[in-house]
């Protein structure tokens, strides 16, 4: 694009970075889940059972978040994909919202169904159980919650740990007050309102993965202002044929054509436009076509 302008080794991504912390974090939810699914089978705690299949899911989703990192971190091998394995990141993010959803929707809908004849529950073991399940979730919280604001991959591993530490305050919550009341509706109220608390989240989470994968304009990015801003370098007469759209979390990537003014010298424009895009915009790859007087042959263009 430019003078200064290269293809070297680029920085690790915002998922790789952050991957020892995510390890961690699998094995200490896939460990204790066990411990949580027996307990919660041997007690009938559904509280507890939706937490687990919440665990279950988290155990999932982290090890999807991971082997989505792994293989988009490997050396191309062939020229077939030329954008990498990127989106296999962004993937693993929108199955994370689908299991998430899906884990809510059973839950509520058992809670419904134990409402009229609620079962006897062991309150020590369960509360005993979910002490230990809010601890083990609190140290992932702890370990992810730099990297989810930086990747979308992260932030599906995230958000399935915050709620099922929120899960596992509920749990608390409602063994303790039938333990003081004997009051066994409690429990599916309490299952039900996990199930209720995923579900926005889980819709958000997928929703952002859709804008990835259609390959909408990051969020918050004005087009306008993009082609606003390359229309006002000097020596530019026209912007068109832009597109913007995002690889994967903190990878945007641009491609649009400009048109010179006659006897202006194209590099000096692409440095502006370099500099005008990675400052502005944190647009940091982007291909641009310099075309002299008017674009015929872009009209002939129909999408």
């Amino acid at each position: 694009m430019g003078h200064g302008h290269h293809h070297g080794q680029p920085a690790a991504r915002a998922g790789a970075r952050h991957a020892g912390r995510l390890r961690w974090s699998f094995v200490l939810v896939a460990g204790f889940l066990v411990v949580q699914a027996v307990t919660g089978i041997v007690t009938g705690s559904l509280a507890l059972l939706s937490d687990a299949g919440h665990m279950a899911t988290d155990a999932l989703g982290l090890g999807m978040a991971l082997a989505a990192i792994d293989v988009a971190s490997r050396p191309l091998q062939g020229g077939h994909r030329t954008f990498g394995l990127y989106r296999l990141e962004i993937l693993a993010a929108l199955a994370n919202a689908v299991l998430l959803f899906g884990v809510a929707v059973y839950v509520v809908a058992t809670a419904a169904s134990r409402l009229d004849e609620p079962p006897d529950i062991a309150a020590v073991p369960v509360l005993v159980v979910a002490v230990i399940g809010l601890a083990v979730n609190l140290v992932a919280f702890f370990l992810l919650r730099e990297g989810a604001t930086e990747s979308l991959n992260m932030r599906g591993a995230y958000l399935e740990v915050v709620a099922d530490a929120l899960g596992s305050v509920a749990v608390i919550g409602a063994t303790t007050a039938m333990a003081l009341t004997g009051w066994g509706w409690i429990d599916p109220v309490a299952g039900a309102a996990i199930g209720i608390f995923i579900l926005p989240r889980a819709w958000r989470l997928g929703r952002s993965a859709l804008r990835v994968l259609i390959q909408a304009a990051p969020e918050g990015m004005d087009v306008d202002a993009v082609r606003g801003a390359l229309g006002e370098i000097p020596g530019v007469a026209d912007v068109h044929d832009l597109h913007v759209w995002t690889l994967t979390s903190e990878m945007d990537v641009l491609t649009a054509h400009l048109t010179l003014r006659p006897d202006v010298s194209s590099q000096p424009v692409l440095d502006a436009a370099r500099h005008v895009l990675v400052d502005r915009f944190g647009v940091g790859h982007a291909t641009l076509q310099v075309e002299q007087g008017p674009p015929v042959h872009c009209d002939e263009i129909t999408w």
